[in-house]
């Protein structure tokens, strides 16, 4: 019999999550708590972090975890980083179920940069309108360009501004595509800020932004670790049943 930790916080997650709990798997959903108000799962959850890569270890065995499965958001590399060196000291199971990058189509005008840190200085040196839909960490970067105004899109309201000159719209996706182009036609935005997150609940913005024929600054996934990796539920509720047959 195996235990799963499905390290959570993304849709897919959740999707899984319900496969999980349908299948009457023994599995513990764990999620950061960045989030104020964090969706609801069907399965025993906990949060925050594990203390690095030795506390990691310690839960893992403490609980005696036998399959690992990271459904984190893309951009937590630090987090598939310790599940991967936690799971390779102690030989377990890791795969990784992730949503595939958003690729140009015709019509966009994306400039692809690698960090935020890159973002900021790809701005223009000129006064604009910016709408930041990267979330709230990285947003004190913006600060080294303070000609622009600022849109943000966060999940929870702030209890104090976040970057001088902003205004913050909340809601969590998915998005649509008549709203994200009503928002980036009321508020005049010139130029957007995003990470390559993939998926279909975040992706009304870049729809929005080619019909609106604006830019988009896009701040690529860093690199992660080599396992194995799926981009379905399915996909990855095969690997567990082989993984098990094996007696792995």
């Amino acid at each position: 019999m195996h235990r799963i930790l499905l390290l959570g916080g993304t849709t897919e997650a959740s999707l899984l999550a319900r496969a999980l709990a349908t299948a009457r798997c023994d599995a513990v959903f764990s999620y950061a708590g960045r989030t104020a108000d964090p969706v609801a799962q069907p399965l025993p959850q906990r949060v925050g972090g594990f203390g690095g890569v030795p506390g990691l270890i310690t839960y893992l065995r403490d609980h005696k975890i036998t399959h690992v499965i990271d459904a984190t958001h893309p951009f937590a590399a630090q987090m598939s980083q310790h599940a991967a060196t936690a799971c390779q000291t102690l030989a377990l199971p890791l795969a990784a179920f992730e949503r595939p990058p958003w690729q140009p189509q015709s019509g966009d005008m994306w400039n692809p940069v690698q960090t935020i840190e890159e973002a900021v200085k790809s701005l223009p040196a000129a006064p604009a309108i910016v709408f930041l839909a990267i979330g709230r960490q990285n947003l004190d970067l913006f600060t080294a360009a303070p000609q622009h105004r600022y849109l943000l899109r966060l999940v929870d309201a702030p209890t104090e501004p976040l970057l001088p000159h902003s205004t913050a719209v909340i809601g969590r996706g998915p998005f649509r595509f008549a709203d994200d182009l009503a928002l980036l036609q009321d508020h005049d935005i010139d130029i957007i800020v995003t990470k390559n997150s993939g998926g279909t609940g975040a992706d009304a913005k870049l729809t929005a932004a080619r019909t609106l024929g604006l830019p988009v600054i896009m701040v690529n996934r860093p690199a992660m670790p080599q396992r194995p990796s799926f981009a379905t539920v399915a996909e990855v509720m095969h690997w567990l049943g082989h993984t098990a047959d094996l007696g792995v």
